[in-house]
């Protein structure tokens, strides 16, 4: 398994993967037409826009297997939300079924905190849906619940939690 940094090339395999999971992932939580609706094209065009826009201060990881498929990947960058005492941020990551368990999860968020130490952060948080699954992922590296709030997706109210790690030498 290789760990890299994302590229413009690899758009088309990062938005198969991402669809693909939303499609498992939050097959409890969404409604199925929502899921059934969600474009690998149209989420194709938001990775390109993201591996090309370096403004934000995003960065993205893939994780690929033995024959160079991309299996998952893993976005951070500076905090979104205004949390102070968290500075760095988890924005997303995602990880194939057949991927997981493997500590491919594990790797890409080292890579993220480490990426996140070289800019200057020391601190990380991650959002993640309450009744997401693999919110006991994210709790098993150390993230401690912080924040919580509201949310609306796919016209379902759902709660989001916020996971912190004060120390990112911890993660890399």
């Amino acid at each position: 398994m290789k760990i890299r940094l994302a590229n413009l090339h690899d758009a088309a395999a990062i938005a198969r993967v991402h669809v693909d999971c939303w499609r498992t992932t939050y097959a409890h939580l969404l409604p199925a037409a929502y899921l059934a609706s969600l474009s690998y094209e149209e989420r194709e065009s938001v990775w390109i826009r993201a591996l090309t826009d370096r403004e934000t201060g995003e960065f993205t990881f893939v994780a690929e297997d033995s024959g160079s498929a991309i299996v998952g990947f893993a976005t951070g960058g500076p905090e979104r939300g205004g949390m102070t005492d968290y500075t760095g941020e988890l924005w997303a990551i995602y990880l194939l079924r057949t991927a997981q368990r493997a500590g491919i999860g594990r790797r890409l968020v080292s890579a993220v905190a480490g990426r996140l130490a070289e800019s200057g952060h020391e601190s990380m948080l991650v959002w993640v849906l309450a009744e997401n699954p693999s919110r006991g992922f994210y709790e098993s590296l150390g993230g401690e619940p912080i924040a919580g709030k509201l949310i609306e997706w796919a016209d379902v109210p759902l709660v989001e939690l916020a996971l912190g790690w004060k120390d990112l030498s911890r993660l890399k």
